[in-house]
């Protein structure tokens, strides 16, 4: 089983995964900064404050936080557009390579005389 775990994790994909979900997390926090420190403030400017976390209602004992939720759903839409504009920057500035189009694989032997074989009967056919 510990041979299986190590042939698991040894694959080129699960470390690919994990190098993303490491990279994402600390891009992440760069998008994070950017939005809280650049992006809001400049907002706040034009449009007054953007806070909307005092919004509450009460029922009964239970605080309906809503506008936590408006503050959330705003952060996600400003994070979205950032990182959308940062993919399309670096789409153009580090275009896709040619190399990483696929390319057919190299028939095998086999494959090879199987298609010999054709040519071979195609053309005794036609001397017949």
């Amino acid at each position: 089983m510990l041979k299986e775990f190590k042939e698991f994790i040894a694959r080129g994909n699960v470390m690919d995964l994990a190098v993303g979900v490491i990279v994402g997390a600390a891009f992440t926090a760069i998008v994070n900064s950017l939005v809280n420190n650049l992006i809001n403030p400049l907002i706040g400017l034009f449009v007054g404050s953007i806070d909307f976390s005092n919004l509450v209602f009460t029922v009964g004992d239970a605080h309906f936080k809503y506008g936590a939720f408006i503050n959330a759903i705003i952060n996600f839409l400003i994070i979205a557009f950032v990182v959308f504009i940062l993919v399309k920057v670096l789409n153009k500035v580090a275009p896709a390579k040619a190399d990483d189009e696929p390319t057919e694989p190299e028939p095998t032997n086999e494959e090879k005389y199987l298609k010999e074989i054709v040519t071979l009967l195609k053309h005794d056919d036609q001397q017949k």
